[in-house]
C-alpha cells in the first residue's frame, strides 16, 4: 500500500514526487466520456487528475442525494485509478467554477436568516448532512485504503471571500469526523491578502497558489509567505489557468499554444502543477454560473471549452501538443502516448414536425401553484430554468402601464398572449405600457433563470433568488392573485402538439433525426432566438443568439441508433423548420464597445 505525505516535498512512499496534474470535471462530461478524456491526460505524460465535487447536483433537493450515472463519483476515480493516475478531490461545499451558484444548492436560499460559507450553525449544520452522505462516497478511495486519492480540499479560494477561521475550522472537524486521512490543501491566489484570509494555519494545511502565469513571480511570493510562518512546504499551483470561460456577449478568449507551453514549463521547474482545465467539457442543463461587475450580473455560456488542451468534444488541440513536447523536453523519461481523437457526425439536417405555445399547454408541463402575490422560484421550490407567472386584469379605459417589480433575471411580458416587452437588468422595474382593452385581459410574464452568481460577494446579494420577488404594479398598486407554472423540462414527452402554436410566444418546435451511427455531434442554432435544447430527454443546455456561441455540442451517448427527438424551447419567436449539424462548432463574432 502506497504513502502519500506533504513534508519540504510531497512525498509518494516517501521519495520527491512532482504532481502533474489536469482538471476534468465528471460532472461536465457524460460517464461514456470519462474514459477518453482520462487517457488523454495520461497521455500527455501526466500522473494525477483533480475534480471539484457540485453540491447542488449530490443533494438536488435537502437530504435527496444522488451518486448514480452522471453522478458516480467513485466509478470515476476508480476509472482515473484504472489508468494509472493519482486523484485529487476538493469536496468544498463552494466550488465557484464558474458554475450554477458555485456549487451551492439553490434550496439554501430559502433559510434567509443563514449566512453561507461562514460558520453560522444553520449553514454548518447543512453542510454536515450533505458531508455525512459524500464522504461514504469517497473516503474508501483514499490511499490509506488502497485508492488513487491523494490529497483534498479544504475550502475553495476562501480568502477572495471571507476570514472566518471558525468556519474553516468548522470544514476541518468535519472532514476529519468523516474519517478525511489524506493531507488537505486550501488554494487561494498567489498574494499575501488572499493566501491569510484564506489559510489555516493551526492545523498546518497545505496552502497551494492559482494563477495562470508568472510563475517565478507568483511561487516567490507564495513561498516568502510560507517561510514567514515557519513552513517549508513544496510549491504547487493548483489552479494554472491555460484558458478561460466565456460569457454571453463577449469576444471568445484565446491563449496560444507555444506560450501557454513555455509558461507550464516555468511552473514544473519551480513545483507542481494542476491545469486547469484539462478539459473543460459543457454546463448541461442550466447548470452555467454567472460573473458580476458591480451591480450587473453576467451569465456563463452553456460550452466550458476553456480553451484547454482538450476541445470541448474532448479532442487534443494544439495545445495538447505544445505542452506535451514540453514535457518531453524537461522529463525525457516521462513516458508518453498518441492522444485518442474522437469521429464526428457527418453534416446532418432535422425536419421540424411539430410545434405548439407554451401558453397552450403550460399547465400540463408544470408544477402550478397559486398565491395572492407572485412567489420567487425558490419559495415555489423551483431552483432552475423557467418560471411562468400569469393574471387576470379588468379592462381599462385607455393606456395603462405596469411595472415588474425587483425581479431575476429576464422577464418577457404578454398581454393577451401578445409580447408587450422584455426586459433584462437594469431594464426591468421600468414602466411598461399597453392597453388591456378586452372585458378579462390576461398577463402572462415569463421569467428565466440565467445562472446564479459563482463568485465573489454576489453569492449574498439578493438577486440570487430568482423569479419575481417583490411583485407586479399597475399603476400604483400590486396586483393580487397570482397562477404560477414551474416549468418542469423532465416532462416534455407529455406535450401535446395539437394545442395551438402562436406567433411571437415561447414556444416548443419537435424535430426528428435520423442516426445511422451515434457521433458526436453541434447544433447549429443561428435561426434561433434564446432557450435550451433538449435532445431524447437529455437537456444540452441554452443558446442565445447574441453570441459568441451559436451551436450546443451533442454527445455521442446523447444520441441513439434510428430515430432521434430534438425539442427546442424557444423563447424570442425566432424559429427554423430545419436544424443543421456540423462537425465544429459555430461562432459569432462579436464587435467590442
Amino acid at each position: 500500500m502506497l504513502t502519500f505525505e506533504v513534508k519540504e516535498d510531497f512525498l509518494l512512499d516517501g521519495k520527491p514526487f512532482k504532481i502533474m496534474s489536469g482538471a476534468i470535471h465528471y460532472f461536465r462530461i457524460r460517464p461514456q466520456e470519462w474514459y477518453h478524456s482520462l487517457y488523454n491526460l495520461k497521455a500527455l505524460g501526466f500522473n494525477t487528475v483533480e475534480t471539484y465535487i457540485p453540491w447542488n447536483l449530490h443533494e438536488p433537493q435537502e437530504g435527496t442525494f444522488d451518486f448514480e450515472n452522471q453522478l458516480d463519483i467513485q466509478k470515476f476515480v476508480r476509472l482515473a485509478e484504472s489508468l494509472g493516475l493519482f486523484v485529487i478531490l476538493r469536496p468544498s461545499p463552494y466550488i465557484c467554477a464558474e458554475w450554477e451558484f458555485g456549487g451551492l444548492p439553490a434550496w439554501l436560499l430559502n433559510e434567509r436568516q443563514m449566512r453561507i460559507r461562514s460558520s453560522d450553525s444553520t449553514f454548518i449544520e447543512k453542510v454536515a448532512s450533505y458531508y455525512e452522505e459524500l464522504f461514504q462516497q469517497i473516503t474508501p478511495l483514499q490511499i490509506e485504503h488502497g485508492g488513487p486519492v491523494i490529497m483534498m480540499q479544504l475550502e475553495n479560494e476562501y480568502g477572495s471571500y471571507g476570514e472566518d477561521k471558525e468556519y474553516l475550522l468548522a470544514l476541518y472537524d468535519l472532514m476529519i469526523k468523516n474519517k478525511v486521512t489524506v493531507p488537505l490543501f486550501t488554494s487561494d491566489g498567489a498574494w499575501e491578502e488572499a493566501q491569510t484570509a484564506g489559510m489555516l494555519l493551526e492545523k498546518d494545511i497545505l496552502s497551494t497558489g492559482n494563477f495562470g502565469s508568472k510563475a517565478q513571480e507568483n511561487f516567490t511570493e507564495l513561498r516568502g509567505l510560507h517561510q514567514r510562518h515557519g513552513k517549508n512546504w513544496p510549491l504547487m499551483c493548483m489552479e494554472f489557468w491555460d484558458g478561460w470561460f466565456n460569457r454571453w456577449g463577449e469576444e471568445i478568449i484565446r491563449r496560444d499554444p507555444e506560450e501557454l507551453a513555455e509558461a507550464v514549463g516555468e511552473v514544473l521547474k519551480l513545483g507542481s502543477i494542476n491545469l486547469y482545465m484539462f478539459h473543460g467539457g459543457t454546463n448541461f442543463g442550466f447548470m452555467n454560473g454567472c460573473s458580476a461587475r458591480g451591480r450587473k450580473d453576467l451569465p456563463q455560456v452553456t460550452s466550458y471549452d476553456y480553451d484547454a488542451l482538450l476541445d470541448e468534444q474532448g479532442n487534443p488541440t494544439e495545445k495538447f501538443f505544445s505542452v506535451q513536447r514540453k514535457i518531453h523536453e524537461l522529463f525525457p523519461d516521462i513516458k508518453q502516448s498518441e492522444p485518442l481523437t474522437k469521429t464526428s457526425l457527418e453534416p446532418a439536417k432535422a425536419l421540424l414536425k411539430e410545434k405548439v405555445s407554451l401558453f397552450s399547454i403550460a399547465a400540463s408541463i408544470s408544477q402550478h401553484q397559486h398565491s395572492k402575490y407572485p412567489e420567487s422560484m425558490e419559495k415555489l421550490k423551483q431552483n432552475y430554468g423557467y418560471t411562468l407567472y400569469r393574471t387576470k386584469e379588468p379592462k381599462r379605459s385607455g393606456e395603462e402601464f405596469y411595472r415588474v417589480i425587483d425581479a431575476s433575471d429576464r422577464v418577457h411580458f404578454f398581454l393577451n398572449q401578445t409580447k408587450i416587452a422584455t426586459q433584462y437588468r437594469d431594464e426591468i422595474g421600468e414602466k411598461i405600457f399597453c392597453k388591456p382593452n378586452e372585458e378579462q385581459n390576461q398577463l402572462d410574464i415569463l421569467v428565466e433563470n440565467m445562472g446564479r452568481v459563482n463568485y465573489g460577494h454576489k453569492l449574498l446579494a439578493d438577486t440570487q433568488r430568482k423569479g419575481i420577488r417583490s411583485g407586479v404594479m399597475s399603476d400604483l398598486h400590486f396586483i393580487c392573485e397570482w397562477d404560477q407554472y414551474s416549468i418542469d423540462f423532465s416532462t416534455l414527452d407529455h406535450i401535446d402538439y395539437k394545442q395551438p402554436w402562436i406567433e411571437g410566444t415561447p414556444a416548443f418546435y419537435r424535430y426528428e433525426l435520423a442516426v445511422e451511427t451515434p457521433a458526436d455531434t453541434f447544433i447549429d442554432l443561428h435561426e434561433f432566438g434564446k432557450g435550451v435544447v433538449i435532445i431524447n430527454g437529455f437537456n444540452l443546455g441554452r443558446f442565445w443568439n447574441i453570441g459568441p456561441t451559436l451551436s450546443l455540442y451533442v454527445p455521442a451517448s446523447v444520441l441513439r441508433k434510428g430515430v432521434n427527438e430534438i425539442v427546442i424551447f424557444e423563447t424570442e419567436g425566432e424559429w427554423g423548420s430545419e436544424l443543421n449539424f456540423d462537425k465544429q462548432p459555430k461562432y459569432k463574432e462579436i464587435q467590442e464597445g
